[in-house]
């Protein structure tokens, strides 16, 4: 059975409901899922998971800086990631807010790990996004990146 872990970071709870929607939709799928924060992470055991997402509010068009130091904190794992799939959300204040590219900042990270990424032809291209609030289009996109991943994994 696959394993994935969501890693989400959030202050007003919409990321968090975005990394809830997206651990719901992989375990129907029959995944494993580990729902944590960035403190919870024991980085060693990234290597144990066969996909990792990276949920994050954006703050001035990057990513949270808990997520940022997990990501910093992973480069002891470099190479050991190569091959694994990734993928990443975010959450902003409004459509300008700066998802799509707080969304490549933890893309660009996975990359350099040697992760293989997925993003989306239909929606928010890069990953999903939810603005101002976790609405029936955001939950739409956490449900449909979720199983457009599960496929990837099921291959």
């Amino acid at each position: 059975m696959s394993k994935a872990i969501v890693i989400y970071y959030t202050r007003s709870g919409t990321t968090r409901k975005m990394a809830e929607t997206i651990s719901e939709e992989l375990q129907k799928r029959e995944i494993t899922v580990d729902l944590v924060t960035p403190d919870q992470v024991d980085i060693k055991k990234l290597v144990d998971y066969d996909l990792i997402i990276l949920g994050t509010p954006t703050y001035y068009g990057t990513m949270a800086a808990e997520i940022k130091k997990l990501l910093d904190d992973s480069i002891r794992l470099h190479g050991r990631l190569d091959g694994k799939l990734g993928g990443a959300f975010a959450s902003s204040a409004n459509a300008a807010g700066g998802n799509e590219t707080a969304i490549l900042s933890i893309l660009s990270a996975l990359l350099i790990h040697g992760m293989l990424v997925k993003g989306m032809a239909e929606g928010s291209h890069y990953g999903p996004v939810a603005i101002k609030s976790f609405d029936d289009r955001a939950e739409k996109e956490c449900r449909s990146y979720a199983n457009q991943l599960a496929d990837i994994l099921k291959d």
